[in-house]
């Protein structure tokens, strides 16, 4: 097993480091989980982006985290969806930056239309917390080129509406345009209604835009990511995201973004 200072040094010191924005919304409970993974975990720069906050200027990726925003009224994510921050955020994606919605921050991707589909209410009706099996099935993406198509992983949920829906043709489109990344599986990879904590439509897990940059998943990678508490899985998707920017030719700073 990797220490954290093993961890740590996962990337090479002389490297720019990726600045992370961490979106807080009244009644985010996983934003310093988040904070921690990528700042203290993964060793990058990392900020907290308040709600009410009008700029996310020199950010190079935004993380929703997970949580009850505005105590999930209305529908989760429906409120939080309108907050100030958001308004930066979609134009931030729209014009190529990087999202990536975690559990709560997937419900609100939804709700501001920058992801298709919605989560429903759990199919078993009550909050469903535990460790889960994930298979990658696209590997060919900013958040998953860390991991192999098919390998399993092992990421916790928390959630009580993460049933994720869409219709038909969107769902034809996902499968179409390699847009499903994660579905749920049992400890052999297999996709079955058993590994599927929540009824979500073909055991998904977590899908990308069509465009390729914009992410959401209801799994907490943030929660598995530190090796000291036993798993590291999550970081595979955190990994993924630092060296899609160590790949590009930056030169020496990130602080322009080049939008694909």
């Amino acid at each position: 097993m990797t220490d954290l200072k093993q961890s740590q040094s996962i990337f090479d010191r002389n490297q720019p480091k990726i600045k992370f924005g961490v979106v807080v919304f009244p009644g985010s409970n996983c934003d310093h989980d988040a904070y921690y993974a990528v700042g203290h975990v993964l060793g990058q720069d990392v900020k907290f982006l308040w709600h009410k906050d009008t700029s996310i200027d020199g950010v190079d990726v935004v993380i929703l985290p997970g949580g009850f925003s505005y105590g999930d009224y209305l529908r989760c994510g429906a409120i939080a969806r309108f907050s100030p921050i958001m308004k930066e955020v979609i134009a931030f994606a729209r014009d190529g930056g990087i999202v990536a919605g975690i559990c709560n921050g997937f419900q609100i991707l939804c709700e501001a239309g920058l992801l298709p589909g919605a989560l429903l209410r759990n199919e078993c009706l009550t909050f469903v917390c535990k460790f889960v099996n994930l298979r990658v099935e696209n590997n060919q993406t900013r958040f998953t080129s860390g991991c192999s198509k098919g390998e399993i992983l092992q990421i916790p949920i928390a959630h009580g509406e993460g049933n994720y829906f869409v219709d038909k043709t969107t769902l034809q489109d996902l499968e179409r345009n390699g847009q499903i990344l994660f579905r749920y599986c049992d400890a052999d990879g297999k996709i079955n209604e058993q590994a599927n904590p929540n009824g979500s439509l073909e055991n998904i897990a977590g899908i990308v835009n069509k465009e390729g940059n914009v992410m959401g998943m209801m799994p907490h990678p943030e929660r598995a990511a530190d090796p000291l508490l036993g798993h590291a899985d999550g970081q595979k998707i955190f990994r993924s995201i630092i060296r899609y920017f160590h790949s590009m030719e930056y030169g020496k700073s990130f602080s322009k973004v080049e939008r694909s």
